[in-house]
């Protein structure tokens, strides 16, 4: 039973990645420019998001593995769960959990940046004369990631040799639940936790400006993102109005085409506003054609084709997301209030929480959710999902910047490979942090001990269980505080939680800058979130900066009343026939012909 069990969970994990690589894929393929599209970029990019989200979903089954060996509606373990079976699952997790956080650093900081500079090595001139060889190209982009290798080798140095937190005093250090963080780590463990605490705060700071940005514009965008008129309808009367415009050229310059003296003054007036109205249109046609997914594959036109029929319903989600958000901004909060608090060793461990004093629903949910797995996985995913499209939205709207300078602009269909790769870096640190914030803030019981309870009862001898039948009021949760030799016999912690525990215990610097930093995102969200609700945030789903400016400010996109009759014909790809000559379309106008 036991097998089965352990079995069908690392099975629902395994689908899991593989909807992981899909996601990983369609954002890839979406978002990176088609004419610039290279398959090293693709293939990198593709395969370390894979690997983030992997490590970031990865909690859940720790939490349904260790909860497995025990029955929470008895407050005893299970049978076969002897001490043995469990270590051998601990241990089995702390191999995959160390196995995907070294990949996460190495990939950030040593694979991703070597193919930047792989990918700028490449002339095209040089390459077609024969005079720059892959080896050249291998040469010269590991020259330059020399630089990173060192930086990885000095972390690792740093972690290996620093002072930790075992020789400290305090009463909190006695505590079972400490001892075991302090002393089960060797040498190389404490190097691969400084190095992850270094990322992981390096990844909190960034998940404040652009994490936060993104939860709070991700609803307003879908609230707000309904275009004015379809893009069939548009492709159809732009060429209309083009076919008109350029009739009437052709009539003027028929008509003056014998005149000695040029145009009359009137007529040259008129042609030079038609040329300018012209250009207009044909900026126009090419905006409905990319809308349209004219140039694109079949993945990104069958993903216009989705949007088109959810489009109806993107007030509702929009509202829907809206809540959720607010509702995890409330849970956050709840936590970060109880930490500051009531954490046993507060600036010294990292503002470790000993057990729930405040009620925190989002950790509710989750505890009673992972009593039917794979209930609580579902919720995890759907919320770590949209933690990452945030982040995504974050970066769209904001940019990769350097301080106020704007380098890269990450847009759908538009953004370089440089870009791309910067994106995922970013994107990696963001998932580290929110790895980091799911376990520590969001549900923090949940990430340590799951639905994990024992049966508080005197123990005649130190290896028996308690017997809770008729006491159910001695079940109590399990926490890190429990002092109770039956809370020992019974209680085994999430390897992430002993892992993210042991930088914030043994690094307290780390621990304390991350906890702050949840206030700091609680506040950017709410500033955002504010602002966006009396103005347009400035994101647009198709089209980003220039070519959004210029849809609006020529009135490319009709009125909102024909938001909804704009869907229809965007499923069905044809365009509403014209009745008159100014009925459907937007017209252009130029106010120099009024003179």
């Amino acid at each position: 039973m036991a097998l089965i069990q352990s079995t069908l969970i690392w099975v629902v994990y395994a689908v899991v990645l593989v909807l992981v690589v899909a996601i990983a894929s369609v954002f890839v393929y979406v978002y990176q420019a088609p004419r610039e599209r290279s398959a090293v970029v693709t293939i990198v990019c593709i395969f370390t998001l894979t690997s983030l989200l992997a490590t970031v979903l990865l909690l859940p089954v720790d939490v349904a593995l260790v909860s497995s060996t025990t029955s929470s509606k008895q407050g005893r373990r299970k049978d076969w769960a002897t001490q043995n079976r469990v270590d051998n699952i601990t241990f089995t997790l702390r191999i995959v959990y160390y196995t995907l956080y070294s990949l996460d650093a190495l990939l950030c900081l040593i694979v991703v940046p070597f193919t930047y500079f792989w990918y700028e090595e490449y002339d095209e001139v040089a390459t077609e004369d024969g005079t720059q060889t892959i080896g050249s190209r291998l040469w010269g982009a590991f020259k330059y990631t020399i630089a990173f290798i060192f930086l990885v080798i000095i972390l690792f140095l740093i972690g290996f040799f620093v002072p930790v937190a075992k020789d400290r005093k305090g009463a909190h250090y006695d505590l079972d639940f400490f001892k075991h963080i302090l002393q089960d780590e060797n040498h190389g463990e404490r190097a691969l936790s400084f190095a992850l605490g270094l990322l992981i705060t390096i990844g909190i700071l960034i998940y404040i400006l652009y994490t936060a940005a993104g939860f709070a514009l991700l609803p307003i965008a879908f609230i707000k993102s309904a275009p004015g008129i379809s893009a069939p309808t548009l492709t159809a009367n732009t060429a209309s109005d083009l076919e008109q415009n350029r009739e009437r050229q052709r009539q003027l310059e028929g008509r003056n085409a014998g005149r000695e003296d040029g145009l009359p003054a009137k007529d040259r007036r008129e042609l030079d506003a038609l040329i300018r109205e012209e250009r207009t249109l044909v900026r126009r046609e090419r905006l409905a054609a990319e809308a349209s997914g004219e140039g694109h594959g079949w993945l990104v036109k069958a993903w216009m084709k989705i949007e088109a029929v959810f489009r109806p319903i993107k007030l509702i989600g929009g509202i829907l997301l809206m809540l959720v958000a607010i509702f995890i901004w409330v849970s956050m909060l709840l936590t970060f209030i109880d930490k500051a608090k009531n954490s046993i060793c507060k600036s010294h461990c990292g503002y470790v929480l000993g057990h729930i004093n405040i009620f925190n629903p989002m950790n509710w949910i989750f505890v009673k959710a992972a009593k039917v797995f794979p209930i609580d996985y579902v919720i995890f995913l759907l919320l770590v999902l949209f933690f990452f499209s945030s982040s995504v939205v974050g970066i769209a709207s904001i940019g990769i910047r350097f301080l106020w300078l704007k380098i890269f602009q990450i847009r759908k269909s538009h953004t370089s490979p440089q870009a791309l790769l910067m994106a995922t870096v970013m994107l990696t640190l963001m998932a580290l942090a929110i790895n980091y914030s799911m376990a520590m803030i969001v549900a923090p019981q949940y990430a340590h001990y799951g639905p994990q309870t024992f049966c508080d009862r005197l123990l005649r001898h130190p290896d028996d269980q308690p017997d809770c039948t008729n006491h159910t009021r001695a079940i109590k949760p399990c926490s890190e505080v429990s002092e109770s030799q039956a809370a020992a016999n019974v209680c085994t912690a999430s390897v992430v939680s002993t892992f993210l525990d042991s930088i914030s215990i043994n690094f307290s610097f780390f621990g304390a800058v991350d906890f702050w930093a949840q206030i700091a995102f609680l506040v950017v969200y709410l500033i955002i979130f504010i602002t966006s609700l009396v103005r347009t945030p400035k994101l647009d789903e198709y089209q980003l900066d220039q070519d959004a400016e210029e849809e609006e400010e020529e009135g490319l996109l009709a009125s909102t009343g024909r938001r909804f009759g704009a869907t229809w014909q965007d499923i069905t790809g044809r365009a509403k026939k014209r009745t008159g000559g100014s009925e459907e379309g937007p017209r252009l106008v130029d106010n120099e012909e009024e003179d």
